[in-house]
């Protein structure tokens, strides 16, 4: 390889190779330079001065004065090795000493003087280059600690960087417009380029120069601008189509809208609040209290009571939670109505403000708000039906049937969120809204966001019951209550009860501490088969009998004392009851999905089945293979003689244990 080749034209391996056959040193210094100003690979570099250090005079090895090698070595030990001295001279002081040996006296510092914990803070104290190459190379001559040369490395690339980057300023005053020209179009940085702008104005303010300057500056900023989003009504971009809602009067979103609290609204049927109502305050507490904490503020949690005589539960719904009470008292409405339910949750919203008229929340002591931040409802029929008016109403977005509520930030990508393709966007305190897919094999989390041109509050969920734990209600807990006070148009109550029959509520399973549930194994003999079931459910204090849904819709026939067990009310699974017993017993049961559903949250479950592959196997606790004729007998007289060992019995139908 000639001095002029240049390394970049070679790969590292290449290079190692070449570098082989070359021995003198004023040539591999042109290398090393040449390699520092053109690619700068850090192996390659590496490589070169390895090889400037074989051809290097040996330890021990006097030069003489005015060779060709001792003047090449010298200007290559002084780029390498930190001043090395390339000979020692025959005088008494250094004869016999090593004359390739580092002087520590030249280093910035001397790195076999610090440990690797003081070497850290050291080297930041280092801003030439040179200075730390010569550091690196003594190192490397000397412990060569593998962390202590990545420290200095790491270093000579941040002094590296910075210098390029002092280097890259432009002075306008030394360049002609032309020039200044070209090397404008390399930044785009908008700070740098209004730099240049004062610097030229504060000098010799050539009116070219500057139109350069500002030309360059509007188009980073053209570059960085969001394209804009043509917002364009539906019955506009596709008039070629009917739009048999294009006259219909929708609520206008709110701009620029101020947001607070979480409100839950708390259903009552038959005149006494509901669990799922307790729950969803219960959570809404916890959330607001992180909520708080997490973002230094005093949101509250609010709760909504619409009724006849519902003003009873105020204490209560204090007690599990809420710091705030809307209630709304009419006789009227002792049963729920869409209509009038729906005007007056939105009214109670709003406060009164009209966004079609761009009027605001009339005043009030207890809030000074726009509209809620959030919004809590229960996923029963009616809470179900009140949450999709109530939000489109508010113009607004709703995840329904949702298992639970958490609260974060989301770093989104979609254009339609963030305004612009490519780009990403944070949005703050996002309810993040978890609901069960695919008969709860999947779960999905839904996001309620703004878009560039238009608002999406309040953030709005129904809660699946039983989703979240009863809490325990403190009633020395102190709110503030707020009657509500709105003239109920007479049109909104054009549907009366005029009579009514209380249907039976039917079985419920949930309560039981234990459920027993036959599935189609009692096929051989259905009647015996239910018998041994209810037997098994008896034995224990708290037991419910449910079934499969292959029970109800087969055709089994079974005699009368049993049939009642069998009915479409004991069903367990995706289209009947979801049980979360501590003992969940399925004899006879395959495990289809939709029954894992019904069961899946059972404490323990327990299987008894002659299909060794079934499904309901990979999803229980213990795994009877066995006959249900033969295995449930043992059970109940296990049970009733108080030495039932569900291990035990296991073992003893061969099962094991998941």
């Amino acid at each position: 390889m000639s001095e002029t080749t240049d390394p970049g034209e070679h790969t590292v391996e290449q290079l190692q190779d070449e570098l082989a056959a070359i021995d003198s040193p004023r040539e591999l210094e042109g290398m090393l330079d040449a390699e520092k100003d053109g690619q700068q690979r850090k192996t390659a570099q590496e490589a070169i001065r390895a090889r400037m250090r074989e051809v290097g005079p040996a330890e021990g090895e006097v030069v003489e004065e005015g060779t060709e090698t001792e003047g090449e070595y010298r200007e290559s030990a002084d780029e390498v090795e930190g001043d090395q001295e390339g000979a020692t001279s025959a005088s008494d002081e250094g004869a016999g000493e090593s004359s390739g040996a580092s002087d520590a006296d030249d280093l910035a510092l001397d790195p076999a003087e610090y440990d690797i914990a003081e070497f850290g803070p050291a080297i930041k104290g280092v801003d030439d280059a040179d200075e730390l190459e010569a550091i690196l190379a003594a190192e490397e001559s000397g412990e060569d600690r593998d962390n202590v040369k990545t420290l200095i490395e790491s270093r000579i690339d941040k002094v590296t960087e910075d210098a390029e980057e002092t280097e890259g300023e432009i002075d306008p005053s030394d360049l002609s417009t032309a020039e200044l020209g070209n090397a404008l179009q390399g930044i785009d940085d908008e700070e740098r380029l209004q730099e240049v702008l004062d610097a030229e104005q504060s000098g010799e303010d050539r009116s070219a120069a500057v139109n350069l300057i500002q030309n360059r500056i509007d188009s980073v900023q053209e570059e960085e601008a969001p394209e804009e989003i043509e917002v364009v009504p539906p019955e506009e971009k596709h008039p070629d189509l009917d739009h048999p809602t294009a006259d219909k009067q929708y609520v206008k979103a709110i701009e620029d809208g101020d947001y607070r609290d979480m409100w839950v609204y708390c259903e009552t049927q038959a005149g006494e609040l509901i669990d799922v109502s307790k729950e969803m305050l219960g959570k809404a507490r916890d959330l607001m209290d992180t909520y708080n904490d997490d973002y230094e503020t005093d949101e509250r949690v609010v709760a909504v009571l619409i009724g006849s005589d519902v003003e009873k539960h105020i204490e209560d719904v204090i007690a599990y939670g809420a710091d705030v009470v809307v209630h709304h008292e009419d006789d009227r409405l002792e049963r729920f109505q869409h209509k009038p339910y729906t005007e007056l949750f939105c009214d109670m919203a709003r406060w009164g403000g009209d966004p079609t008229a761009d009027e605001g929340p009339n005043e009030a002591d207890w809030r000074d708000y726009d509209e809620p931040r959030y919004t809590v409802f229960p996923a029963t029929n009616n809470g179900r039906d009140l949450s999709a008016l109530v939000q489109g109403e508010l113009d607004s977005g709703l995840a329904s049937d949702c298992s639970d509520l958490y609260i974060e930030e989301a770093m989104i990508s979609n254009p339609a969120k963030t305004g612009r393709p490519g780009t990403k966007k944070e949005f703050e305190r996002v309810l993040h809204m978890k609901r069960p897919d695919f008969s709860g094999f999947e779960y999905s989390t839904i996001l309620c966001l703004d878009n560039p041109t238009r608002e999406f509050h309040p953030q709005g969920a129904s809660v699946i019951p039983g989703s979240f734990d009863l809490p325990e209600p403190d009633h020395d807990r102190e709110g503030e209550v707020v009657e509500h006070d709105l003239e109920l148009d007479d049109d909104w109550l054009r549907v009366s009860v005029t009579d009514h029959d209380q249907l039976d509520e039917g079985v419920d399973l949930t309560g039981h501490e234990v459920v027993v549930a036959m599935g189609r194994g009692i096929g051989d003999d259905p009647t015996k088969g239910m018998e041994l079931g209810i037997d098994l459910a008896d034995a224990f204090e708290d037991a419910g009998l449910g079934v499969s849904r292959g029970i109800v819709t087969g055709s089994y026939e079974f005699d009368g004392h049993v049939e009642r067990y069998t009915a479409e009310e004991r069903q367990i699974g995706e289209t009947g009851q979801v049980v979360e017993p501590d003992l969940y017993i399925a004899a006879g049961i395959s495990g289809a999905v939709q029954h894992k559903v019904g069961m899946d949250e059972s404490e323990t479950i327990v299987a008894v089945n002659t299909d060794p592959d079934a499904r309901i196997r990979d999803f229980s606790d213990f795994f009877v293979e066995g006959d249900l004729f033969e295995v449930l007998p043992e059970l109940t007289a296990a049970l009733e003689s108080g030495e039932l060992d569900v291990e035990a019995v296991a073992a003893d139908g061969g099962a094991t244990d998941d």
